[in-house]
């Protein structure tokens, strides 16, 4: 019995040559889209390769990384750079070949960047290919060690804390994501190009990793991406952002309290899952998207894994003012021209700081400002509008405008679940849905007060991990 069935307004059978999978469609009718210029278009560029590549253990969530190479070391591609002190299994490979040129610390000695030389012919460690025969012949067990000495494991994430999947757990279902509504990212059309056989063998080897419950889902306008899948796709969405995300899907589909534990991973990384296993070798290519206002070109790019950010930019970004937003506008984070690309990143996002001062700013109706609320007669307007990284105000108290309320996709009160953080009421924050969170930055974006309330309960989820684990 579904517990959401109040979304589901069809049901639609699409048949393939050896099953027939139901297709369920779901309308998302909260959260909200960015009205913001910049978006890229369908053209893709392949870019000359980098002269140096990194990893940033420090953007990948939870693990306590243990260093396995020193600077002046060489490696391979897919030689091991760290891995996890939580489970010596969970190995992190190089996305190039040369020599370890700098390994950069922040506070607390945390691991910020490992930085690689690539050399002018980059070599590479070899694994065990399978062709689907031998893949139809391997255990689960099996397939995961290899997927785990491969460094390909972390693309696999765990819901509700979104940390790397268990390899000991047994999820309830697997979803597989092909779009993502944050502006700006990749476009499943861009990415599967040419790759739909990769794609395919990709979600095999999640079936055996699921016991065959993988959950395909795409955005229902993107019709041509679903006619290509030829009936693999088992979900398409309709609503605003995050109408994507794995955790609002759950959330109106599930079924029992036991698919909380539900397994996520990105169509382009099943691309990477599959090249590994099927080739031998660890991938290194990314389908990279650079957008925004202060983006000369917008577009897809064919780049690699661990690419500088300004190698990225190169030619292509206004140099005043720019802010560099690597992964997204919501869930991303600041980079800078000097840094590289991260493990889940494949978006840079260039927009202005927004420091300038504005004359007379009080009286100016904001035809051209980006807002959720109808402060300014932009919130009437249907036109892309420039936004900018300046918060236009500072933090004040809660003023309980519901404004959070009505974008939450999944139907907390982030307002409520703040104050009972703030008073440290962990069952009280509990109670209110905090697990139920996406952490899609949308209450943090609405709300006129300019109270970090997505960070706190990303903070307070996290916490509340840790001392569960």
């Amino acid at each position: 019995m579904l517990t959401k069935c109040s979304t589901f307004n069809e049901n639609l059978i699409f048949k393939t040559r050896s099953y027939t999978v139901p297709m369920i469609f779901v309308r998302i009718r909260k959260g909200y889209n960015l009205k913001i210029e910049g978006k890229p278009s369908l053209e893709t560029d392949t870019i000359a390769p980098p002269s140096h590549v990194a990893v940033l253990p420090e953007r990948i969530p939870f693990i306590k990384p243990r260093l396995q190479v020193e600077i002046g070391d060489h490696v391979n591609v897919g030689s091991l750079l760290f891995e996890d002190k939580r489970n010596s299994d969970l190995k992190f490979l190089a996305p190039g070949g040369g020599e370890v040129v700098q390994i950069n610390f922040g506070p607390r000695r945390i691991i910020q960047e490992i930085v690689i030389r690539l050399d002018t012919d980059e070599k590479y460690e070899k694994f065990e290919a399978f062709d689907e025969n031998k893949l139809e012949k391997t255990d689960r067990k099996q397939l995961i060690k290899l997927i785990m000495a491969g460094g390909l494991w972390p693309l696999i994430r765990e819901l509700p804390f979104r940390d790397i999947a268990g390899p000991d757990d047994r999820p309830p279902v697997i979803f597989v994501n092909l779009d993502d509504q944050e502006p700006f990212q990749p476009l499943a059309e861009v990415y599967l190009k040419g790759k739909r056989d990769l794609f395919d063998y990709g979600i095999k080897v999640l079936h055996k990793l699921g016991n065959g419950n993988v959950y395909i889902s795409a955005c229902r306008d993107h019709s041509g991406v679903i006619k290509e899948l030829n009936g693999r796709v088992t979900h398409t969405y309709s609503g605003n952002y995050p109408a994507d995300d794995p955790g609002v899907l759950l959330y109106y589909t599930k079924r029992s309290s036991d698919d909380n534990r539900s397994w996520y991973i990105n169509g382009q990384d099943v691309l990477l899952l599959a090249h590994l296993l099927k080739t031998g070798t660890y991938p290194t290519e990314r389908t990279v998207v650079l957008a925004g206002s202060f983006a000369r070109e917008r577009l897809h790019i064919r780049t690699r894994m661990g690419v500088p950010l300004a190698h990225m930019a190169q030619g292509r970004a206004d140099k005043a003012q720019t802010r560099y937003l690597v992964g997204g506008i919501f869930r991303g984070y600041s980079g800078s021209e000097r840094s590289y690309l991260g493990f889940y990143e494949t978006s840079l996002t260039l927009m202005p700081e927004g420091e300038e001062r504005e004359v007379l700013a009080f009286i100016r109706p904001g035809f051209n400002k980006p807002s959720y609320s109808k402060t300014f007669l932009s919130f009437f307007t249907k036109t892309d509008l420039r936004l900018d990284c300046n918060l236009h105000g500072g933090e004040r108290a809660c003023i309980g405008c519901g404004y959070c309320v009505d974008v939450c996709p999944v139907d907390i009160l982030p307002q409520l679940t703040f104050k009972s953080i703030f008073a440290q009421e962990i069952d009280e924050s509990l109670a209110h849905g905090l697990l139920d969170c996406v952490e899609c930055g949308l209450c943090s974006y609405v709300c006129p007060s300019k109270i970090e309330l997505a960070a706190t309960l990303k903070e307070a989820k996290a916490e509340y991990y840790k001392q569960i684990s």
